[in-house]
């Protein structure tokens, strides 16, 4: 088969168009730029309709991609190792909404720092989100693993980590591409309407759920082709090459014959059966690993010992806090179980206040999305996230601070119209102000609502900064004047605020719709305030 001289960026690149891939986002940085400008100038990645166009930031690139996974197209996000720390909220709550879509995160390290201000290990990351973790060892296997990272990731419905280093970015080697170019997904949305919206309640259960799968994605990574025992005859030395390190390994044994029983991995976690074997038979393993001491940390231990029990083997509970109940069981007491919770102290939901301003939204926007179909509306970090529960079963996702408006933008891009955003005054100027330059940028067809209640009201009412700006920083963003509302959020006008919306959702670029009413317990607040005031004046 002929094959294409290809560095590691651009190979992972073509493997990703080849694997049916719908989007990647991407903002620029060494080494992992190239990723993207491939797909940017690729004629089949244009034939195909691929969305290739840059983000504001690493974290809106981020989660428009979950947003095209969330519409169940297979996404790419790529960024240098630093980037990943602007990321980390939406990729580590990621790990818990899970994916619909495939979804594959690029992160390219940048070991002896060549362009970058630090040497972090991205699979430690890996670790930290409890994801799987793929690392190619050469170009062959970089283009293999795009491929296969949209394959495990819908498998196992969880975003999947790539992490590629500086070496294997930028060199070349010849690439045999698939046969096959397999066809995007169409459009589909999650089967578990509340799957992207994480409320406490939710999360928990998403949390379980990731926990149960840990032992899955060893399992995978036993059985998986990127993992492999080499046994031989010389057991005073074990090797565990990682990656890259494996290439460098072999360059070392051009024929291939390592006297050493060598375990070669490129998918996390690591394949523990391996482990035990080499580490059972040699008399010492040396660790070829580039970046951090990962997986020598890991078998060396601190204590040096391998009887240690705790969370890992179910001692203690591998969720939840700590509790001195816990840890007297586990300290080998009896404890007696406590008396149930009478149900007038239960734990109850919490709900929107009686007069709130978000009441009126959400009573509109459902009979408005109605009319188009459910699962088209993304909300935020604030008191609306309340929208997700009865009465009004309103919100689609709630999943880090902004990411309403770029997950909307990623839908859209994958053909989700309308797309809706519902986000808070003090969360847009928190985060929101970049996603919505995105979309601009790119006259994506999304309808943001900023629910403006004049003041960071879940929290308890502090000022918001975003206070008297969000018209002019709208306008100043791009966003249209005539397609800029504010509007009174009460009953009287329900009427008004669905032609508006009804409008706008028909408008093939950016509005911004802003209901706009004070809250109600900041209100009562302010007229306390106001009238001891008054009464201390009168009384001077």
């Amino acid at each position: 088969m002929q094959k294409s001289l290809l560095l590691g960026v651009e190979a992972i690149a073509q493997g990703a168009i080849d694997g049916g891939m719908s989007g990647v986002y991407a903002y620029p940085g060494t080494p992992s730029t190239e990723i993207t400008e491939y797909i940017q100038h690729s004629k089949q990645a244009k034939e195909l309709n691929i969305h290739s166009d840059w983000a504001a930031n690493e974290k809106t690139a981020m989660e428009s991609a979950l947003g095209m996974s969330y519409a169940g197209k297979r996404a790419m996000v790529c960024m240098k190792h630093v980037g990943l720390n602007v990321a980390a909220d939406c990729f580590m709550n990621a790990a818990i909404t899970g994916a619909n879509g495939g979804m594959l995160i690029v992160v390219a390290d940048d070991p002896s720092m060549h362009s970058s201000q630090n040497e972090q290990d991205s699979r430690v990351y890996g670790k930290f989100a409890m994801m799987p973790v793929l690392e190619p060892s050469n170009q062959q296997e970089a283009y293999d693993m795009a491929r296969f990272g949209f394959e495990l990731s819908e498998a196992f419905e969880i975003p999947v980590l790539m992490r590629i280093t500086t070496r294997l970015a930028h060199s070349r080697a010849g690439v045999a591409r698939s046969a096959e170019v397999m066809v995007q997904n169409e459009l589909k949305l999650p089967e578990d309407k509340v799957q992207f919206v994480l409320l406490p309640a939710i999360a928990r259960k998403r949390y379980k759920k990731l926990l149960s799968n840990q032992e899955k994605f060893e399992a995978a990574s036993e059985d998986s082709a990127y993992n492999a025992y080499t046994d031989a005859a010389d057991k005073s030395m074990g090797i565990i090459a990682c990656g890259l390190g494996y290439n460098y390994l072999m360059e070392n044994y051009p024929d291939g014959d390592c006297p050493y029983p060598v375990v070669k991995i490129s998918q996390y976690p690591i394949p523990r059966t391996m482990i035990k074997k080499i580490t059972g038979e040699c008399s010492k393993v040396l660790v070829l690993e580039e970046g951090y001491p990962v997986i020598e940390e890991i078998l060396k231990g601190y204590l040096e010992k391998e009887a240690v029990i705790g969370r890992l083997d179910g001692t203690l509970s591998r969720d939840g806090e700590l509790t001195p109940d816990m840890v007297g069981r586990a300290l080998g007491f009896k404890i007696e179980e406590s008396l149930e919770i009478p149900d007038i102290v239960a734990a109850r939901p919490p709900a929107l206040c009686v007069g709130c301003s978000h009441i009126d939204v959400y009573k509109a926007l459902n009979e408005v999305i109605a009319e188009y179909g459910e699962g088209r509306v993304f909300a935020d970090i604030g008191c609306y996230t309340l929208g997700a529960l009865p009465p009004f079963n309103a919100i689609n996702s709630c999943v880090d601070m902004g990411a309403s408006i770029t997950m909307a933008k990623g839908a859209a891009d994958a053909g989700l119209i309308p797309s809706v955003a519902v986000i808070g005054d003090s969360t847009f100027t928190h985060s929101g102000m970049t996603g919505l330059l995105d979309a601009v940028n790119e006259k994506t067809p999304i309808t943001v609502i900023i629910s403006d209640n004049e003041s960071i009201s879940m929290t308890g009412g502090q000022k918001s900064s975003a206070k008297g700006k969000l018209e002019s920083i709208c306008e100043g963003l791009g966003v249209e004047k005539e397609h800029i509302h504010v509007l009174l959020p009460v009953p009287k006008k329900h009427d008004e605020i669905k032609e508006i919306f009804r409008k706008e959702f028909e408008y093939k670029g950016v509005s911004v719709i802003i209901p706009r009413r004070v809250c109600v317990q900041k209100n009562v607040r302010d007229q306390k305030i106001k009238k001891a005031s008054m009464a201390k004046a009168a009384k001077a």
